[in-house]
């Protein structure tokens, strides 16, 4: 909110007399000067005239005939029940208003008395402009998007969505330089040092300043990757935190596909962006310690969780122990009555598979008998028992005639339990 001590009001006693310093009117009229003056040099000289004169001032009254140009520049009058005056304030001090003032509605504007020289109009140069009264500008507009957004169910209680527990990455949106990013990188790194922040910087003050804090939200939920993202900046005034009041930061938050805490300024500061999402932290650092788990805490937890889960796991261990002695002591009798009568079964068909199995082994062992006998039969050796003999030579082929017995011929008679050898001596005819 602009010092008041920048200018002056004038009321009663302290209202400017702007010609204390011309002497008293003669009282015979003093001749014309002989030099005639151009309109330009008159209005140039009347300009400088007054913001000599004037310091900067207050002035009160109700606005008339708003208009901002297509350059940014403004245009209106402020007018009480008796007169009026005409208005500018340039684009650089329009910028930082909260919203369009409404005609008729009553303001303090912070400005200069000068001459527009080229139409030869008194106006003020206006630099701040002020609601008249408690609310003021800045607060009319926070209620008047706050009673928008409401109205869309953007408030709604119901919408707001639990934090994760321990997220993997953190995104963060505000100044890369800023007190803010410092603290949530001291709190995360001590309390959960395998956390990842991924920052997108954006200016948190000034012109344009929601813009950037609405696109890095954004550009920050469509990489897929924050499981929960932070929104802040350090304390300020009323002004340097309104970027956080603004529609493309609350329609940003809003639209957030993961939740998003707001942590701006001091405890005492609420804005829109608070309002609207997920969780309101009252400081950067406060929001860093929601969003993750202190990891000394984590692990006693961890320890104390182990510890029941044994002690659950010994007590249902004994548990089903003593239930199933007591099913087996139940059970016991009437399951030795049910076996019985299949044991006895089974014994008579092992009784019974047993005897054919022998039955089957003596048949084929009489067959084998009678094949054995038959084979023998046929044998050659068979008839060498009988006392024959059969000559073979040296290869082991058979001899059958008379010429393969020539003298001195090599020879050896198989017999019925081994060989002779022998050697033809002599030709008998």
């Amino acid at each position: 909110m602009p010092d008041p001590g920048r200018g002056v009001t004038p009321s009663g006693d302290d209202v400017l007399d702007l010609f204390s310093s011309v002497p008293a009117e003669p009282e015979s009229v003093a001749e014309p000067e002989s030099r005639t003056w151009g309109v330009s040099e008159l209005n140039r000289h009347l300009r400088r005239s007054l913001e000599d004169a004037f310091p900067p001032l207050w002035v009160s009254g109700e606005i008339g005939s708003w208009t901002r140009a297509r350059s940014g520049h403004c245009y209106f009058s402020l007018k009480d029940d008796r007169s009026q005056i005409r208005c500018v304030m340039w684009r650089r001090d329009a910028a930082g208003l909260p919203l369009e003032p409404e005609e008729g509605m009553t303001v303090r504007a912070l400005g200069r008395v000068t001459l527009y020289e080229a139409r030869g109009e008194l106006q003020l140069q206006v630099e701040a402009l002020e609601g008249e009264g408690e609310d003021g500008l800045w607060k009319l507009a926070f209620e008047r998007l706050r009673k928008r957004l409401e109205e869309e169910g953007l408030l709604d209680p119901a919408r707001k969505r639990r934090l994760p527990a321990f997220p993997r990455t953190v995104g963060v949106v505000t100044s890369p330089t800023g007190a803010a990013f410092r603290d949530i990188l001291s709190v995360v790194g001590r309390r959960a040092p395998w956390t990842r922040i991924l920052l997108r910087g954006a200016r948190v003050q000034g012109e344009g300043a929601a813009l950037e804090i609405a696109r890095a939200i954004q550009v920050l939920a469509a990489s897929g990757e924050p499981d929960v993202i932070i929104i802040g900046r350090g304390g300020g005034s009323v002004e340097d935190l309104w970027a956080f009041n603004e529609e493309p930061v609350a329609r940003a938050v809003a639209a957030c596909p993961v939740p998003v805490v707001s942590a701006v300024g001091h405890e005492t500061d609420v804005t829109i962006s608070d309002l609207v999402a997920d969780l309101r932290a009252p400081t950067p650092s406060a929001a860093a310690e929601a969003v993750v788990q202190d990891g000394a805490m984590l692990q006693g937890l961890l320890e104390e969780a182990r510890m029941r889960l044994a002690r659950a796991l010994r007590d249902q261990v004994e548990r089903k122990e003593v239930r199933l002695r007591g099913v087996r002591s139940r059970l016991g009798p009437g399951v030795s009555s049910i076996l019985r009568p299949l044991y006895l079964r089974q014994d008579r068909a092992t009784e019974r598979l047993e005897g054919a199995i022998r039955r089957l082994i003596s048949a084929r062992r009489e067959r084998m008998a009678a094949l054995a006998g038959q084979v023998n039969a046929l044998s050659p050796l068979s008839t060498l028992q009988r006392g024959y003999a059969v000559p073979l030579d040296h290869q082991g082929r058979v001899l059958r005639s008379v010429e393969d017995f020539g003298t001195g011929t090599r020879f050896r008679l198989r017999v019925a339990d081994g060989g002779v050898p022998c050697r033809v001596e002599g030709d008998e005819t």
